[in-house]
């Protein structure tokens, strides 16, 4: 065997080592997690949600928004069943509602990432409530790192910002139904979030409840949205931390 041949046969099974090498099943995979479906911003394509989201962004090109409601369809039933209380109770306060019935936590990531409804806007506290959606497609989580990233996201365009986060409100009529146990440990999980100075976290969802832990239909008629007793609820539940934070 000639030295050139020898060589280029050496050559030859190093290669062939160094590819079994980089693609050997014990190699070492890439420690950085992809994000779930709940934490990556994702808009929506229906007519009125595009429309509903435009009708934000020219709320917010008026300014002078000192309390700004974030969430979904229970957010947004402020402008139905909750109509009244929110006029006495939140007008005064120059606070506007963004909720979109049917949002997950991608959708309002999304809102304020890509949509930029914050711009124009310096509210001094923010009323989030999200993640009942998320329940039937995403583990709690998963549910729980989405609402992670819409509170960061929050915290990084509006750091002087007051974040009143909301444990995700109970549903479905017993207190033995799945959904239940799901929405406890996502709300364990976002409770941490809570750093005493610029989120606090708050759980009302005992107050919508039945001693036995039951939901009534005075309070949600289909044992998810709320009624205007409900709403009542949520407002006197959350007013003395609302106070406090708007006095920062």
């Amino acid at each position: 065997m000639s030295p050139s041949y020898r060589r280029s046969a050496q050559l030859l099974v190093a290669l062939c080592l160094l590819s079994f090498v980089l693609v050997a099943p014990w190699a070492p995979a890439d420690d950085k997690k992809a994000a779930s479906s709940a934490a990556t911003p994702a808009p929506r394509k229906e007519a009125l949600w595009k429309k509903r989201h435009e009708g934000f962004l020219a709320i917010a090109k008026k300014g002078h928004v000192d309390v700004l409601f974030l969430g979904d369809s229970i957010t947004q039933g402020w402008d139905g069943n909750g109509k009244d209380i929110w006029k006495e109770r939140y007008e005064p306060l120059h606070a506007v509602n963004f909720g979109i019935g049917g949002d997950r936590t991608q959708h309002v990531l999304w809102r304020l990432q890509e949509g930029k409804e914050l711009e124009g806007i310096q509210p001094r506290a923010v009323v989030l409530m999200i993640g009942t959606n998320n329940m039937s497609s995403n583990s709690a989580p998963e549910i729980a790192e989405g609402i992670t990233a819409v509170v960061k996201e929050l915290r990084s365009q509006r750091p002087e910002a007051q974040i009143l986060l909301l444990g995700i409100f109970p549903r479905s009529a017993k207190a033995s139904d799945g959904v239940r146990g799901k929405i406890k440990k996502v709300n364990e999980q976002i409770a941490k979030l809570d750093d005493g100075k610029n989120v606090h976290y708050l759980d009302i969802g005992d107050k919508f409840l039945e001693t036995d832990g039951s939901l009534g239909k005075q309070i949600m008629p289909d044992y998810l949205h709320l009624s205007k007793q409900g709403y009542q609820i949520w407002a006197d539940a959350i007013q003395p931390k609302l106070d406090d934070m708007l006095k920062k």
